[in-house]
């Protein structure tokens, strides 16, 4: 490896907040035992959230951001991984608590990686990213774990909350290589075609699940992945059918929610936390392998840009302003 190399550092002294990328060498680097040579980061919400201020998630200062990455090793002490393995890593603090992928090398702990499977591309793993992870977390809980846990009960019909979004465009395209019939929930007009594009069969308006909530509604599905929480979920959840499983795994809209235990004693109706931050490295990898033979990256692609290090410090304020659309992955050899 080069002596020194690029990473964007963030830096809080006092009142002063900066964000500036510079050169460094090996020695700034301080956590782990594997030294990955990175092809890839992503640009996701809450990298933004710790772009602006540190968000309260960054406990020490300097840092590098970025939640997650893609590359290979260059030099390991952990037995599990040697020079030359191709790597993928989300989740497990990284980004936060220890540096992360918004630098053209990093140092992790081995024990936080996956290796990526051959028929995904460096470059692929992170057009997925943390919001790819999730989207496979919650997609196969919706309906593999039903049918798993309720033998014959088969998921058919399943609706999907903030469909525009990372998670919920992915999760779109999964459940219907699935064989499921995907309802799309979204507040954006203009992404009707590309959802369907997709693998949406039908398309609601996010206007017509923020009525108050009823108990129990007519049940409509058999399963559901809820990304915006409050009462978008509180009404899922009351029209959600017998022994249904509601993967919920974001609070976009609100982190309250307004329900009753109705769909719970009445209907059966499972409520399933998705925490892919500590996702175990097996549920991980299997994960991670279906990913090649559920995901159409020709047509995910479509929506994904491409930036360097410097494009990400004028991305990233248009993303907290909801200026942004599709996913921006960073390229760390530009």
């Amino acid at each position: 490896m080069s002596e020194n190399f690029k990473a964007l550092i963030i830096n809080q002294e006092g009142e002063s907040f900066t964000r500036e990328v510079k050169s460094i060498d090996k020695s700034f680097l301080k956590h782990g035992d594997v030294l990955v040579k990175v092809d890839y980061s992503g640009l996701n919400f809450k990298d933004a959230l710790i772009l602006k201020n540190g968000a309260r998630l960054v406990k020490e200062f300097p840092h590098i951001p970025g939640i997650d990455f893609s590359g290979k090793v260059e030099e390991s002490q952990n037995d599990k991984f040697k020079p030359g393995d191709e790597i993928i890593l989300t989740g497990w603090r990284v980004g936060e608590i220890f540096y992360g992928g918004y630098s053209q090398y990093a140092k992790v702990n081995g024990d936080f990686l996956v290796k990526k499977p051959k028929e995904l591309t460096s470059k692929q793993a992170m057009i997925l990213g943390t919001a790819g992870l999730t989207a496979l977390s919650c997609s196969f809980t919706t309906k593999t774990a039903r049918e798993e846990l309720f033998l014959g009960q088969k998921v058919e019909n399943v609706i999907v909350t903030g469909a525009s979004g990372g998670v919920g465009s992915i999760a779109v395209m999964i459940l219907n290589k699935l064989g499921c019939n995907v309802t799309a929930v979204t507040g954006k007009e203009s992404n009707k075609e590309y959802l369907k594009s997709i693998g949406a069969k039908n398309i609601i308006n996010t206007s017509e699940l923020k009525k108050e909530p009823r108990p129990l509604d007519k049940g409509l599905w058999d399963g559901a992945v809820d990304t915006v929480g409050g009462q978008v979920l509180a009404n899922v959840l009351a029209q959600t059918k017998e022994s249904g499983i509601v993967a919920a795994c974001g609070n976009a809209a609100d982190i309250k929610l307004n329900t009753t235990v109705m769909p719970f004693i009445i209907r059966g109706v499972k409520l399933w936390g998705i925490n892919s931050v500590n996702t175990s490295i097996g549920r991980r990898q299997f994960l991670w392998n279906e990913a090649a033979k559920l995901i159409d990256f020709n047509l995910l692609s479509q929506s994904i840009k491409e930036i360097d290090l410097d494009g990400l410090l004028e991305v990233y304020p248009k993303m907290l302003k909801g200026e942004t659309s599709g996913r921006y992955i960073v390229n760390l050899n530009k």
